[in-house]
């Protein structure tokens, strides 16, 4: 009966609710993490065990838009789910904080909303969630200007994850958001190129892992050669990446 509750607990994450169960069991639930002003999603993998440590990925999502594009827009659970039972993915839980105070925040995941992410979101889920509470068991990754936040979350804190995604994003601070008003000195603070420049051999000695991609095509702002660029920029830095360039429709 201990485990039982202990199960039932974590699984009820307080503030949160399950609003989806997956095909293989595993569950969507919705709810506001610390220090972010709307609703967010954490996915738990199937046969979820409290007894076990999982590591975590998380999902930055573009501007303006909303968490809902992971579980909605990419069917992350349903795919998920499927490969988890086939074996063929690692058990996992994915969290999906929301950045801005609504959907239409147009801005970047910096400022507040990188303070949130560490500071608040970070240390909560390793609190109430068996997770593995190192760099080895973090994942961070983006959509678009997602892709932006999580490359440069990740290059700020150069201790906390072990591998960083970006999908169609970008890697220059735009002037919206947090970065609106911003001196030269506040942008080369959060201009990826620079920081991973600055951070190279910590970032080697720690094995992090890249992963940068492109397309779809989706916005005149995020040219296709600003990843391949930037992902030739890691290479010849050492860093351990992988670039990939995707087709813009289904059979090109």
């Amino acid at each position: 009966m201990h485990v039982l509750a202990t199960i039932a607990a974590i699984v009820a994450l307080p503030g949160f609710t399950t609003v989806t169960t997956e095909p293989s069991g595993g569950r969507l639930l919705e709810g506001r993490f610390p220090g972010t002003a709307r609703p967010g999603y954490v996915y738990l993998p199937p046969a979820f065990d409290p007894a076990q440590r999982y590591p975590v990925v998380y999902l930055l999502h573009g501007m303006p838009g909303s968490p809902a594009e992971f579980p909605v827009g990419t069917r992350l659970g349903t795919f998920a789910d499927t490969a988890i039972a086939a074996g063929t993915l690692r058990p996992f839980i994915g969290v999906m904080p929301a950045a801005g105070t609504s959907p239409r925040y147009d801005g970047e995941w910096a400022g507040e909303w990188e303070i949130a992410l560490v500071d608040d979101v970070l240390p909560w889920v390793d609190t109430s969630l068996p997770t593995i509470a190192s760099p080895a068991g973090r994942v961070i990754a983006g959509l678009s200007a997602g892709g932006y936040g999580a490359f440069d979350i990740a290059l700020r804190h150069p201790t906390i994850f072990g591998a960083v995604e970006s999908w169609s994003g970008y890697f220059t601070p735009l002037h919206d958001g947090p970065f609106k008003h911003a001196d030269a000195s506040t942008l080369a603070a959060n201009d990826p190129a620079l920081l991973a420049q600055r951070e190279a051999q910590q970032l080697r000695h720690a094995g992090v892992r890249f992963f940068v991609s492109t397309g779809p095509a989706h916005s005149h702002w995020i040219p296709r050669c600003a990843s391949q660029r930037f992902a030739a920029e890691l290479r010849r830095l050492g860093l351990r990446s992988t670039y990939r360039a995707y087709r813009d429709r289904v059979g090109e």
